[in-house]
């Protein structure tokens, strides 16, 4: 008897690869470089107020005396900063995520975040022992926007194993935003418990740092991984 044939016929086709997201449009990657190069200019804008006089403790001092002062004007340029970067830095993952969708509560609390930044631009807080109108409105807003920085970082960070461009550094982002968080109760405790309060202005600049740290490490990996996709996509 002859060899029996055994080919099975022609062989399974290799399965097609998995969809890749779509390259950032160029708003939204103008609106995450603008994000991230705010944030540089809030740095850099932060220490010259506080080199400037009338010198204020960065440790003892909340960061909101800076507005106040013969140079107070940088201060108030910068709050006007933190908003807008905070806003690109929304414009830009709402347009490379699907966050806008899936978790809106976060972009919520954020926007409150970056809408309290102009708020507190254009009413200065209190320094000293007299308060005013302009002073109290300005410390409810910074409890406010605190309170929406922090546990808007958080909710968005709990959906980044949804999101492609993001999963990188998912483990980063909750850490930065647990921080954030932990730090947020700690300057509410060194706002009301005296033997905290020589600190105020330390823990305060901390938990601000930690905020603007999550959004520049979120920013910055949607604009490389979008960058990675145009290297590496076939001609």
């Amino acid at each position: 008897m002859g060899a029996e044939h055994t080919g099975g016929g022609n062989p399974p086709e290799p399965a097609p690869p998995a969809p890749r997201s779509p390259t950032l449009g160029r708003g939204t990657s103008n609106a995450l470089t603008l994000a991230v190069v705010g944030i540089v200019l809030y740095i850099v804008l932060d220490v010259v107020a506080q080199l400037l006089p009338p010198h204020y403790s960065p440790i003892s001092q909340a960061e909101s005396d800076l507005a106040v002062g013969p140079y107070g004007y940088v201060m108030t340029v910068n709050f006007l900063v933190r908003g807008l970067l905070s806003f690109a830095f929304l414009v830009g993952v709402v347009g490379a995520t699907q966050l806008g969708r899936t978790a809106r509560v976060g972009l919520a609390l954020l926007g409150i975040w970056g809408a309290g930044a102009f708020v507190l631009a254009a009413f200065p807080t209190d320094v000293g022992t007299v308060v005013t109108v302009h002073g109290t409105i300005h410390n409810l807003t910074a409890a406010v926007a605190f309170t929406g920085g922090a546990f808007g970082a958080l909710f968005l960070s709990l959906h980044f194993h949804a999101e492609e461009r993001l999963r990188r550094v998912e483990t980063v982002a909750r850490l930065l935003a647990v921080l954030a968080v932990v730090m947020y109760f700690v300057t509410l405790g060194a706002l009301f418990i005296r033997r905290l309060s020589h600190v105020f202005g330390l823990v305060e600049r901390v938990f601000i740092g930690l905020v603007l740290l999550w959004i520049l490490v979120v920013a910055l990996q949607l604009l490389l991984s979008d960058r990675a996709r145009g290297i590496s996509a076939p001609a």
